[in-house]
């Protein structure tokens, strides 16, 4: 409700004239109430000055105004001084107080609604402009899987011109999304991440990442969702997995054909002593071992390309960490292993394969984890450290420690845990990229060092 239709704009434009036009009303009124003869009083006409005051005063100092104009209104009156004057007197206050009160009330009112209808606005703005800005898709569903709002990115992803999704069927596109009202009966507030498959307009399949929600407003129930294209992520990830396959499988061949190599040459040495026993030559027998052991060499041979020859780059040694803490911190706390970091700052960049070099770190911390089952003391500590030119990063453990250090790196050994290619497979890719793996004993547990080298130190020789 506004007052300005009733009071001219042009006196309520700015306060100290408005101020100054109700006093001066005030005196106007007194001056012809005083003036006049007939017997009736214009006590009424001060309710306008008090309306004008209200707009702009505080209670107390429209109280005191509604004193003033009382006792004006008192003293002018046609009637004389009687025992009810008091009662007149105390209702004409009330009736001026009570005026300027509603005035004041209701343009705080006013001024209160107009400032938070501004927030609302500005914040709406604020919402929209980062809706509207945002990479991801955002949508609004009603219970009846009609898209209420879409942005821009979400007219990209399904492939729709702009503005064309409102009031369209979110079942074709996100076949999720349009069961969820139905399984969970709209909830006043349910969340929930999905990865699914979604369609565009055109028919093209994609991998949604959803994030959804849902709200209950005025109108009804609501679902909100964020979808995100992870078709290029499964690309990666599963590019990067046959990557990481083939790399172990070319290790484990490379592993089987040395111990080949190895059985071949001490047969082709038992073969050449054989051979000085006179008459055996012409023995059918001996002569097919030869040509087995030939076969043999002839196999060993053909050894895949040394591990050297593999594509490595550059690696942040801090971030490698920080994934591999984010993958074993949950792994240790549920069972009750301190973790310990000691970064030395300012580490170089290495030289390495950055998931290759994450899978030895998290088999290392693997195997300490399994080492510290049962012990009293359950702690994992890893430091990195430039030590000489050459970065060492160590993996202490108070586990039970190695019984024979000198078979650790022996490919499916006797006694140890799963296929025994862990240490052995680690070891050879860390050796790829010009590193070493190695371990050193502890009186109390075990502790593995894997030593890299620095991008800038790999760099300057390779240039040398």
């Amino acid at each position: 409700m506004r007052l300005k239709p009733i009071i001219p704009a042009r006196i309520l434009g700015k306060k100290p004239k408005a101020l100054l036009a109700a006093f001066f009303l005030i005196v106007v009124i007194a001056f012809v109430d005083r003036q006049m003869r007939l017997n009736i009083s214009l006590a009424f006409l001060y309710l306008f000055p008090m309306l004008v005051a209200g707009y702009y005063l505080g209670r107390w100092k429209i109280f005191l105004l509604a004193v003033l104009c009382t006792v004006l209104r008192e003293a002018y009156a046609p009637w004389a001084w009687d025992t009810f004057a008091a009662i007149r007197a105390f209702m004409s206050l009330v009736a001026y107080f009570g005026a300027g009160l509603f005035v004041a009330e209701l343009t705080r009112a006013r001024e209160q609604a107009e400032s938070e209808s501004l927030r609302r606005e500005e914040a709406e703005a604020q919402l929209r402009a980062l809706i509207d800005s945002s990479p991801a898709a955002i949508l609004t569903v009603d219970p009846e899987g009609k898209i209420l709002m879409a942005n821009e990115a979400a007219h990209r992803l399904l492939a729709f011109p702009p503005l064309s999704l409102r009031g369209e069927s979110i079942g074709p596109l996100l076949p999720v999304l349009n069961a969820v009202p139905r399984a969970q009966g709209m909830a006043p507030m349910f969340r929930s991440t999905i990865e699914c498959t979604g369609r565009k307009r055109n028919g093209e399949v994609f991998l949604a990442q959803v994030w959804f929600s849902t709200y209950q407003t005025p109108a009804g129930p609501r679902l909100a969702a964020i979808v995100w294209d992870g078709s290029e992520e499964l690309r990666d990830r599963e590019g990067l997995g046959l990557h990481s396959v083939m790399e172990t499988a070319q290790l484990l061949v490379r592993a089987a054909l040395h111990e080949v190599r190895n059985l071949g040459a001490a047969a082709a040495i038992a073969h050449a002593n054989l051979s000085r026993v006179p008459g055996i030559q012409e023995n059918e027998d001996f002569q097919a071992v030869g040509t087995l052991v030939k076969g043999l060499e002839k196999i060993a041979s053909s050894e895949l390309r040394q591990a050297s020859d593999r594509a490595t780059g550059t690696v942040d040694l801090y971030t490698a960490l920080d994934e591999l803490r984010i993958v074993i911190d949950p792994l240790f706390r549920e069972s009750d292993v301190s973790i310990r970091w000691r970064l030395a700052d300012d580490l170089p960049s290495v030289r390495a394969d950055h998931h290759g070099l994450l899978q030895v770190f998290l088999n290392l911390a693997q195997n300490s984890l399994r080492a510290t089952q049962g012990a009293e003391r359950k702690e994992f500590t890893v430091t990195a450290s430039l030590e000489k030119e050459v970065l060492l990063v160590r993996f202490y453990d108070t586990g039970h420690g190695v019984p024979v250090p000198d078979r650790l790196f022996q490919p499916m050994q006797p006694g140890a845990e799963a296929t025994g290619l862990g240490l052995y497979i680690s070891r050879a890719i860390v050796r790829s990229f010009a590193g070493d793996l190695r371990y050193e004993p502890q009186l109390l547990g075990s502790c593995f060092t894997v030593q890299l080298t620095p991008a800038h130190v790999a760099a300057a020789a390779a240039t040398a």
